[in-house]
């Protein structure tokens, strides 16, 4: 699911959890996924649809922020 689309999604309320997990691609990485109401689950994904990655957790956070997102379970 593209950043916009968490935005409408999340405002909305079909959104019902946010998990960030490693990348299994790359251990040094960060990816987040998003659980709508129905049990279906979404990566966060850029204007190219691939998966986006982040370097660091802190990173990771900024960008959930920035999509209304105010809690994300860690799955380390």
């Amino acid at each position: 699911m593209k950043r916009e689309q968490v935005r409408e999604r999340h405002a909305e309320g079909l959104i019902c959890a946010t998990h960030v997990i490693q990348n299994p691609a790359s251990a040094g990485e960060w990816i987040v996924f998003f659980k709508k109401s129905a049990g279906r689950s979404f990566f966060l994904v850029d204007e190219q649809d691939e998966v986006e990655s982040f370097g660091s957790l802190d990173e990771l956070i900024e960008t959930i922020r920035g999509l209304g997102i105010k809690f994300a379970e860690i799955h380390i």
